[in-house]
């Protein structure tokens, strides 16, 4: 009988359109770092999930941590578009949490958030020096 495996979201069988699902994000801790970035964007840790810790930002996408535990981690970029109404509340938590938010990508405006788009932002390194930005507004980039 072969081996088959429910998708926790089983409910779509299919989609008309390329979507992300999951990115695996590189951690030397993952439970650390799961629980670090659920604690600023308000979200819950799931239940692990073979090697991986989920964190679902409730869009039908998760952030998968998985350890690294012999490598270096390499820095990458994560942007959240999140709502104007708990952005507040997110550079709270940072402040909370001893963590400097930036107006920019290269962390030279500390205590500052940017107004790009009409909207709020800031940028942040979580625990294994990934890049985090928050914002209110999407890119507007060009068509």
């Amino acid at each position: 009988m072969p081996h088959t495996q429910q998708h926790p979201r089983d409910s779509q069988q299919g989609v008309d359109v390329v979507q992300l699902d999951h990115h695996a994000v590189y951690a030397k801790d993952r439970r650390l770092s799961a629980e670090f970035i659920a604690a600023v964007l308000g979200l819950e840790v799931g239940s692990p999930f073979g090697p991986f810790l989920p964190v679902d930002l409730g869009n039908g996408v998760t952030l998968d941590y998985y350890e690294l535990r012999d490598e270096p981690v390499q820095s990458q970029h994560y942007a959240f578009l999140v709502p104007d109404a708990q952005f507040d509340a997110m550079t709270t938590r940072l402040q909370a949490l001893g963590v400097t938010y930036y107006a920019d990508p290269h962390h030279t405006e500390p205590g500052q958030i940017n107004r790009l788009f009409g909207g709020r932002g800031a940028y942040f390194l979580d625990p294994d020096g990934h890049n985090m930005e928050i914002m209110t507004r999407p890119y507007a980039r060009p068509r």
